[in-house]
């Protein structure tokens, strides 16, 4: 996947994360302050915007790093820091790559993994966004050989187990770890915007290679 393909692909997930709104709104008032949902349509929102305004250019790791910046400086707060450092981290590791391939996801996810809990400080079981990129994570690196397409179906196959285990555990960051216990059955609502992030690439690339047999290519 080159970067027009990739900044189509990241145009699809855009829409589809604005359209999630109401859902994350929905499940950050059971736990948090209730603006996850608009935060993240609102970093979308703009995200969508560049993208639509800008060439893509030729490097991957730029146009992704491209992303992380917008996300970082229109939603602000914990998560606009969070998400922002995953694209941007995730990005800078793949400078100078021109093709998206299994194996680069998996460095993009791997070091924006790392670059994330460096700065906020979370692990997996901490009910936070982690949860998932770590499940995310765990099942890239033995999928690098694995066609694009294939592997982004499990990685986001495994975020979402990854989300949905956040649902038993107790938070340690954010308004929700002053719940304690009675944050026990609610998923994170992090966790979930980063499982839809994975289930909508796979989604769009799955999209992508229809429209291209279609085509005959």
């Amino acid at each position: 996947m080159n970067a027009a393909e990739l900044s189509s692909l990241l145009r699809f997930v855009a829409s589809n994360m604005i359209a999630s709104e109401a859902q994350l709104t929905r499940l950050d008032m059971a736990v948090g302050d209730g603006d996850h949902g608009t935060g993240m349509q609102r970093g979308f929102t703009a995200v969508d915007k560049l993208l639509a305004q800008q060439d893509p250019g030729d490097d991957i790791g730029l146009l992704l790093t491209r992303v992380g910046s917008e996300l970082m400086s229109s939603m602000g707060g914990a998560s606009g820091a969070i998400f922002g450092t995953l694209f941007r981290a995730g990005g800078k590791s793949l400078s100078g790559e021109t093709v998206l391939t299994s194996a680069l996801l998996a460095r993009f996810l791997r070091d924006g993994l790392d670059a994330v809990c460096k700065r906020g400080g979370a692990r997996p079981g901490d009910k936070t966004m982690v949860d998932a990129l770590a499940a995310a994570v765990s099942v890239a690196q033995p999928l690098e050989s694995a066609p694009l397409g294939d592997a982004l179906n499990k990685i986001a196959e495994a975020a979402n187990r990854g989300s949905e285990e956040t649902r038993q555990m107790v938070a340690a960051f954010g308004r929700a770890k002053s719940l304690g216990e009675r944050a026990i059955g609610h998923p994170d609502p992090g966790a979930v915007s980063m499982a839809l992030i994975l289930r909508f690439m796979a989604q769009g690339c799955q999209s992508s290679r229809v429209d291209a047999q279609a085509k005959g290519e």
